[in-house]
């Protein structure tokens, strides 16, 4: 039967429900199309393609006078047959005696026209020979296809289609600012044409906005989880979210068979790639987080990683299945969540699992080692920035590294991981996590090699006595100390010397940090003068400059001017010919404050912003935070007040960021008090918590280039910067202040007590606080004068 095409327009399919989002994709799309005669919308499955490309072609049917057509590949598999199915789809009649190309051709040459080829990745080669053999021949046409994979057509534009935009699910967004997410405005249009009374309160909105995240924001897995509200309730939905592909089955009847499930919707692109690509994409299902080339040549089997590895993941990429990021002369590579736990179940099915997390795990301890030994160097701030975006790896491995198969065959490798990992952790402010891992490790393998548990004992109690810990602090540094007598060694000895030098100064008796911190230099000085030797780089260095910062300190501060410039001496010696920066810039803080304490405020001053260019290398929040409170204590001597303040707020975000003081050492708690005092009196107490919660709410970037002079803001605004409560979480903070658990405040505002508990999440997110404690705080200070 033949169909006429006179005065039709095109045939478009209707849309049966609401088109969500996509305003940036849709105008982008719609640009390359005015500039380009082959588009294709490239993305993995469920993430819209085919919604996306019916809207584009429907608002751009004004620029084809002679109709938009959209032509359904996804139950075509026969590639011969795709010029029938062209011409059936724009209805041309049968010519007998005549190629279906050659009638396309015919029929398409002197028309203005828009062809959609609609799931095109099965039929590659066919596709891309039709569409170059109709874009020659037919000047005024143009396609716009959709595809997992590339068409690989020259002239071919692609534009990448990504899951729609969700919020954090570590930390929900106040109700109101949810609809700016494009998943959740999905998940909450499609769970009200699910059931009527849906819709999005205080209550389940942390749900919602976890079902989005858990999926990626793919719209055929929000719509599918959207459907089961008939059956739970959208707390429950999350909760069995940890099985998505058998939860996310009921779909709609009348759409293709791939895409009525989740599950048939992966299989359909797992069964579109090569048995090699197949077994890659389940191995590359170990990395969390994502992972660059030599992460994947590390950890995949040899047959796998061989030379064309590159062009293996180049075609992963074109199909969708990793998506390829670049940023800052690096690429990466990553899986959406639902990739990545099909290809983990590849993996299980194959009894490859285990030994994947194994050579995951082995990569993961010789890129740790690596950093830590080649860290006292010239690529120190290349190993922050590579282990800044290895941290999900570093965190799945030291897990696996604690179950007990690895502890019976290994039980040394947890530790040696978080001790290599220790200069790591410092420099980013990570000390909670760090004593975790540490806390850890040092429970579950108490058969480690002793210098392996030396080592961690010692930095635990560095880290805890950093966070005021100081009962932890003692206790590991105790048992480094008898560990370390035990053994006997030298190097052994010298760690606690090291030890108990940090003690004495976290308890505040400077005096007594001299003694242990000189005999450890000499011993260090002593293994250096004998040869580089083994264990003689690396963490040993790094301990060599933490005694000779912590000796300048204590020295520097009791007067002692000349140890304290003899430290920062030998520190330069050491660290300058290695072109390292974040022990120059601790060192040049530390001679900073000797330069105070004696009243040299311009060299004071020429030392603390030498030391914030330094750590501008490595962006180090605690440094930084010590460096601004201690900028405020120089702002205040030379009479500014304001300035003074916002430095003081600027230090106090970053040291609740980081669960320190902005004060390292009990010595020094008296400048701050005095800094306080004074910038208070002369400010008034509404002007200093102004200018306070400025610097509270700069970033750590803004809050370096306000303190060097670089960001033109000596005067605060007048209105905070900070996060504005709304009048509900006002009132909240106000009776948390006084002192009222969750549950009574619930019953004074007749509210639920989950409400409330949302209530207070909120506030601690605006306000930047990590406590109810800084809550009370923040009201006192927010009382009317």
């Amino acid at each position: 039967m033949t169909t006429s095409v006179k005065g039709r327009l095109g045939n478009l399919p209707l849309e049966l429900t609401s088109f969500v989002g996509r305003r940036r994709e849709i105008a982008e799309a719609r640009r390359l199309l005015a500039t380009s005669r082959l588009v294709t919308l490239a993305g993995i499955g469920g993430v819209g393609k085919t919604r996306l490309a019916v809207r584009v072609a429907a608002d751009s049917r004004r620029s084809f006078t002679d109709g938009v057509w959209f032509v359904a590949l996804g139950n075509l598999h026969d590639p011969a047959l795709l010029p029938e199915a062209v011409a059936a789809a724009l209805g041309l009649p049968d010519r007998p005696g005549s190629s279906e190309s050659r009638l396309l051709v015919d029929h398409l040459s002197t028309r203005q026209t828009l062809l959609v080829l609609d799931n095109c990745e099965h039929l590659l080669g066919a596709v891309a020979e039709f569409a170059q053999e109709q874009l020659r021949a037919c000047p005024e046409l143009r396609i716009l296809a959709t595809s997992r994979e590339l068409l690989g057509v020259h002239g071919e534009r692609v534009l990448r289609v990504p899951p729609l935009t969700v919020p954090d699910a570590g930390q929900t967004p106040p109700l109101e600012a949810l609809p700016q997410y494009e998943a959740v405005t999905l998940f909450v249009t499609r769970a009200a044409a699910a059931l009527s009374d849906f819709a999005l309160t205080e209550a389940n909105c942390a749900a919602v906005v976890g079902i989005c995240s858990r999926l990626d924001g793919l719209p055929l897995a929000i719509e599918l989880a959207a459907v089961r509200l008939r059956m739970m309730s959208a707390e429950q939905i999350l909760q069995r979210l940890t099985d998505q592909y058998q939860l996310l089955t009921v779909g709609s009847r009348a759409a293709p068979t791939r895409l009525q499930t989740l599950r048939s919707c992966v299989d359909w692109s797992f069964a579109l790639c090569t048995a090699r690509e197949q077994n890659l994409w389940a191995w590359l299902s170990v990395f969390v987080g994502g992972f660059e080339l030599d992460a994947a040549e590390g950890v995949c089997p040899e047959e796998l990683a061989a030379d064309d590895l590159l062009d293996a993941l180049a075609s992963l990429v074109d199909k969708s299945i990793l998506v390829r990021e670049e940023g800052a002369g690096v690429v990466r590579f990553g899986m959406a969540e639902t990739i990545r736990d099909y290809g983990v179940e590849r993996l299980r099915e194959s009894g490859d699992f285990s030994l994947a997390q194994r050579r995951h795990l082995g990569w993961c301890e010789r890129l740790a080692a690596q950093a830590a030994t080649e860290w006292i160097g010239p690529r120190q701030t290349d190993w922050i920035a590579r282990l800044d975006r290895e941290q999900s790896n570093l965190r799945d491995a030291l897990a696996f590294s604690m179950t007990q198969p690895v502890i019976d065959t290994d039980p040394d490798v947890n530790a040696r991981i978080v001790n290599a990992l220790f200069l790591f952790w410092t420099c980013r402010g990570l000390l909670a996590e760090a004593r975790h891992w540490m806390d850890r490790s040092l429970t579950c393998s108490e058969s480690a090699h002793a210098a392996d548990r030396l080592a961690t004992l010692f930095d635990y109690g560095v880290l805890a006595g950093m966070q005021g810990q100081l009962g932890d602090a003692t206790t590991r540094a105790q048992q480094c100390c008898s560990l370390a007598e035990q053994l006997g060694d030298t190097e052994s000895l010298e760690t606690a010397n090291y030890a108990r030098g940090y003690l004495a100064m976290f308890r505040g008796d400077l005096a007594a940090a001299y003694e242990p911190f000189q005999a450890a230099l000499a011993s260090a000085g002593a293994a250096f003068a004998a040869g580089p030797g083994p264990g003689r780089t690396g963490l040993r260095i790094a301990r060599q400059l933490g005694a000779l910062l912590g000796l300048a300190l204590a020295s520097g501060l009791l007067g002692d001017e000349e140890t304290a410039v003899g430290c920062y001496e030998q520190t330069l010696a050491i660290t300058t010919p290695r072109g390292e920066s974040y022990f120059r810039a601790y060192s040049s803080w530390a001679l900073g404050l000797t330069a105070l304490r004696t009243g040299d405020i311009d060299r004071a001053t020429t030392l603390m912003e030498q030391a914030m260019r330094l750590n501008r290398q490595v962006n180090d929040p605690l440094m930084t935070g010590w460096c601004l409170e201690s900028m405020a204590w120089i702002a205040i001597r030379e009479d500014e007040p304001t300035r003074a303040a916002v430095l003081m707020g600027a230090a106090e975000t970053l040291s609740q960021r980081v669960g320190t003081a902005s004060v390292p050492l009990p010595y020094m708690l008296g400048n701050h008090d005095e800094c306080v005092q004074q910038a208070r009196d002369a400010l008034g107490k509404r002007s200093y918590t102004e200018a306070f919660r400025t610097g509270a709410a700069m970033s750590l970037e803004e809050s370096v280039a306000y303190a060097l002079g670089d960001l033109p803001a000596d005067q605060p605004q007048t209105t905070p910067v900070a996060p504005v409560l709304t009048p509900r979480e006002t009132e909240v903070a106000h009776l948390v202040a006084a002192g009222h658990p969750n549950k009574v405040i619930a019953s004074m505002l007749v509210l639920s007590p989950r409400t409330v508990t949302g209530h207070v999440e909120h506030i601690l997110a605006k306000l930047g606080f990590t406590s109810r404690t800084q809550i009370v705080a923040w009201a006192a200070e927010n009382q009317p004068d």
